[in-house]
Formats: structure tokens, sequence, C-alpha cells
């Protein structure tokens, strides 16, 4: 069961020969969601092997060039392949006039809807519920309206201790209900205790995106734990002052964050084009936070399945 983010781009708003725009893909399951969609998305799609057609929800996290000129192409390109599966586009307000004007002079022909959901939150809150994920949305501090996404995969059925079945007697129906994490209380009086007879499979996994973003006291509580963080650092920490005129974030910013929320691992992007090599980056961040990758173009991070055996 897959749960893997495909970095598709590392830079921030300014041309770079060896990086592309921010946009990334997370694969959850065969199910992706393209999450921001600069210059260049759907190239990078076709070196990574993703299907433009399995996309079918795209994060927006602000209407900022280098985060959105991608979409563009892609939508064009979809329609081409004769997509008609409708596409949800969750984004903040401004991206409704954006839309309007692409549709109005691309949009012919198109066989698919295209499903705005605007963005408008304070806090972090549950935007998209399917069967396996949940989706939330959070307001991040940049120059403009600009959210973050947090993907988490819901709580698996519990399975039962193969011995439990014929120790208790087991009939289907109380499998079911022994499934769905509910106790068993029997005619008799007799209480079977969930937690005595099944275990959890695996662990929920889950993934945050911090885009451009300065430092605020919430965000921390808000990405607590998840197994994998991303949060840009365009600037080494001896720019501060560019990071905090530009909202953005440092280096050693982002790893505090990430030490703060306690989560398993950070990927950090959205690189100054100031900046050929960024190796020094990681140099700044590993003392504060061990757990730190450099993304790169073309990285396919794996966010692992921890299982369970009864």
């Amino acid at each position: 069961m897959d749960f893997t983010l495909n970095i598709l781009g590392t830079a921030s708003a300014l041309p770079s020969i060896n990086r592309y725009p921010s946009a990334q893909v997370l694969d959850v399951r065969g199910r992706l969601f393209l999450i921001d969609c600069g210059e260049g998305a759907q190239m990078q799609m076709r070196r990574l092997g993703l299907s433009f057609l399995k996309v079918d929800v795209v994060c927006l996290s602000h209407i900022h060039g280098d985060h959105l000129f991608g979409l563009f192409g892609l939508l064009s390109t979809m329609g081409m392949l004769g997509r008609r599966t409708p596409l949800r586009i969750f984004a903040p307000r401004s991206f409704s006039p954006v839309l309007k004007f692409y549709l109005s002079y691309f949009g012919e022909g198109f066989q698919f809807p295209i499903e705005h959901h605007v963005l408008s939150v304070k806090e972090p809150e549950k935007v998209m519920d399917s069967k396996a994920l949940e989706l939330y949305a959070f307001p991040l501090r940049h120059r403009i309206e600009t959210f973050g996404f947090l993907f988490r995969e819901k709580e698996p059925q519990r399975n039962i201790y193969k011995d439990s079945i014929e120790k208790y007697g087991l009939g289907i129906a109380e499998i079911g209900h022994l499934k769905n994490g509910e106790d068993i209380v029997r005619p008799d009086g007799t209480r079977i205790c969930n937690t005595d007879v099944t275990y959890r499979p695996y662990d929920p996994r889950s993934f945050a995106y911090c885009s451009d973003t300065a430092p605020f006291p919430e965000l921390p509580g808000w990405v607590q734990g998840v197994d994998l963080l991303y949060h840009e650092a365009t600037f080494p920490a001896s720019m501060s002052e560019m990071a905090a005129a530009t909202f953005h974030s440092t280096t050693v910013q982002a790893a505090e964050c990430a030490a703060r929320a306690g989560v398993k691992r950070l990927v950090v992007g959205h690189y100054s084009s100031r900046f050929g090599d960024v190796r020094p980056f990681l140099d700044e961040m590993l003392p504060i936070f061990p757990r730190t990758l450099l993304a790169r173009e073309g990285d396919v991070i794996d966010i692992p399945l921890r299982r369970y055996i009864g």
C-alpha cells in the first residue's frame, strides 16, 4: 500500500537551470495528489512515470506563479487525453478568477468538470474525507493568503488474534463488531474487551506540506508527530532578515519547527536561486534535527508501512 512522495520541483521564484519550481505528487495507494504545480510539473511527471489521469486532487497552497504556472499546461494535456473524471482543486478564493480566465480561453472541449473547493480556514480543518484518507488544510504566514496541507491515513480495521476466535467462540457478527473497535457484551453479561482480542494491523501514515511561510507559534502543534514533514527552507540562517522581510523560513527555522513538532522525518526545499549548491543548508539543520533530507528533483520518498502481526 503505497504512501510515497514524489519531488517534481524544489526551486523558489526565479528560474534555475537545475531546479524546477515547487511541485510534488503524493501517491496514496495509487491515488495521486498533486501539491502545487510550478512550471514543468507535467514534464517531471513524465520522467517519474506518474499518470496525468490518475490525479484526481490538486492542492494549491497559494496563487504565486512559481506554485501555479504549470497547472495550465497540465489541464490542457488532461483535456487532450480525453479525461472525463472530475478534477478537484483545493485552493484559496483568489484562484477562482484565474481558473475562470483559463477556461474562457483554453477550456473548450474539456470533457471533465473542474471543481474549485475554496479554502478559507483559520486553523486545521478537514476539507476532504475518503475511504482511506483525510485531508486537512491550515493557514500559513505568507505575503498573501496561503495554506498548508496535512494528509492522514484513516485508522485501519482491527485484526483479530488468531487464537481468540476459538478461545471465546466468536461468531461472525461478533467478529464484525470487534473489527470495528467495539467491545462485545453477551446476553449473560460476559464482556469481551476489544483490546484483549484485537490489534491494529499497522500505524496510519501522515504527511504535512508547509510551503511559503514565516515561522509562527501554532505551526509545530498543527503538524505534530507526522511521519514526514515538508517545510520550505528558502534561505540559510545568515539571511534571516531577508526571510522575515519576504515571509519565508530559514534552514534553522525549518529544523526547529520539525524538532518542536516531534516529526519522524523532515524534507526541505524551495531553495533561493542565489544558491547553486545547497548542501551547506544541511549542515545548519542536522545539529537541530538529524533526520533531515534535502529535496532534489526526481526524489521518491517512501513512508513505509509499519505492520503488526497478531
